[in-house]
């Protein structure tokens, strides 16, 4: 296919997920499904399309003057694909698959509305009403930090230190760009792709089929190392979900002690056995029921809790869902948190500690939920983040914002990962 064919594709998913409000993966593969003919180049192209039309919806909606799937995909190739419109234009002239061409209006329209002139929230690529949560985070910097979130995201390794160690992965991965990550000591980074491009299929590499090696954000590893999992404890992974950090958490033990991977939906739980055999991990054990975990009550040593948020953190992966979260939806997850907070503080033991984790951005369901806790439960105190980080991280104390009692967040702009929050408290012996 041509770039007119491939627009057309991408014009055609994005009025897909906007009259059927569905998720993007959900709609580039059923476009698949229907169009067998597409390669995998051409599918690949056109999932580029859409996830930069999602990335920079706001920014190429403000360039073309309209929020029409033809404005979001013509405005992603402006935008991010260095195209400009005269080219553009030229590249579709004879193409029969292709759009229209960029008519009068909507060159006068590019032509007046650049995006140095923007309101902040449109160069910043997020709803209204996210933008003072966003302001509340980053300040002045609030702008830029929001706008790292539209990039496209690197494809992140952690090694599993159980079997392999990072030199050889990266022998493994040789001619994928790979590159140790800069903050997470067994983590393993793949540029993003560029332009039309597919990150490598690193699923389809023996080392991942060995159990070598596991795909997780850098900031996923960040937040699990400073979580202290050592050889011997007593852990409970008490919101596991798929188990990635539970396999990090693991590999930290050394497969010595005891993990407890819980999660309260059972469905999430599906994938952790497989990853589980793969990877040989063999100090871990999957508790679906609630009623199972009663026997631990009091006795853990470290309890984590990587609670269900709104994933602004990850908007770089799932742009879509920035546009379908709703502060209804953010208020439900911060009562979720709470009660999650003081269910799973049960399970730690004095001098134990209890480590709360989201992929959230926003305050309100980071450093006020942990201060919430810990005003309504005096056995409890934050550790010195600062401290915390320097000993995981030793002279990487910029590459995060640390608030010494109010927890420690990781951006893409600051730290070069996802957005992920990370509040370490102690029980008091």
């Amino acid at each position: 296919m041509r770039t007119g064919g491939r627009l057309a594709a991408a014009i055609e998913v994005l009025a897909d997920i906007q009259t059927r409000h569905r998720p993007a993966a959900d709609a580039l593969k059923d476009w698949g499904l229907s169009h067998r003919f597409a390669g995998a180049g051409d599918r690949g192209a056109i999932g580029n399309i859409v996830y930069d039309a999602l990335r920079r919806r706001r920014s190429a909606a403000h360039l073309l003057g309209a929020d029409t799937p033809r404005a979001l995909a013509f405005g992603a190739l402006l935008l991010e694909w260095g195209e400009t419109a005269a080219g553009l234009n030229a590249s579709l002239e004879g193409d029969r698959f292709a759009p229209a061409p960029l008519d009068e209006s909507e060159l006068a329209a590019i032509a007046a509305n650049p995006l140095d002139a923007a309101p902040d929230a449109v160069r910043a690529d997020v709803p209204d009403w996210c933008a003072p949560l966003l302001r509340q985070a980053f300040g002045a910097d609030w702008v830029e930090e929001s706008r790292a979130l539209s990039d496209r995201p690197p494809l992140d390794l952690r090694v599993n230190t159980l079997r392999a160690d990072r030199e050889r992965i990266l022998r493994e991965l040789a001619g994928m760009k790979a590159a140790p990550t800069r903050l997470a000591p067994h983590g393993i980074r793949i540029p993003p792709i560029e332009g039309s491009g597919r990150h490598p299929n690193v699923q389809a590499e023996p080392a991942f089929a060995k159990g070598w090696m596991e795909v997780q954000d850098e900031g996923s590893q960040v937040a699990a190392r400073l979580a202290g999992a050592e050889p011997g404890m007593q852990v409970l992974d008490y919101c596991a979900g798929a188990g990635g950090k539970t396999l990090a958490l693991s590999a930290d033990m050394d497969n010595r002690g005891q993990l407890f991977a819980h999660d309260s939906e059972k469905q999430r739980l599906a994938p952790i056995f497989d990853r589980l055999r793969r990877s040989e991990t063999r100090n871990v054990q999957v508790m679906s029921r609630a009623d199972e975990l009663a026997a631990l009550e009091g006795r853990m040593d470290l309890v984590l809790v990587d609670a269900p948020c709104t994933g602004s953190g990850t908007w770089r992966r799932r742009p879509d869902a920035k546009w379908r979260l709703t502060e209804r939806q953010l208020e439900v997850r911060m009562a979720e948190q709470d009660g999650i907070l003081a269910a799973a503080s049960r399970f730690v033991r004095p001098g134990g500690r209890l480590v709360y984790v989201t992929c959230s951005l926003f305050p309100l369901e980071n450093a006020e939920r942990l201060q919430r806790f810990l005003a309504s439960n005096a056995a409890f105190t934050p550790v010195d983040h600062v401290a915390l980080f320097e000993t995981c991280f030793p002279g990487e104390g910029g590459s995060a914002r640390i608030d010494p009692a109010g927890g420690i967040s990781l951006s893409p702009a600051r730290s070069g990962t996802d957005g992920f929050y990370v509040g370490v408290m102690v029980r008091r012996d």
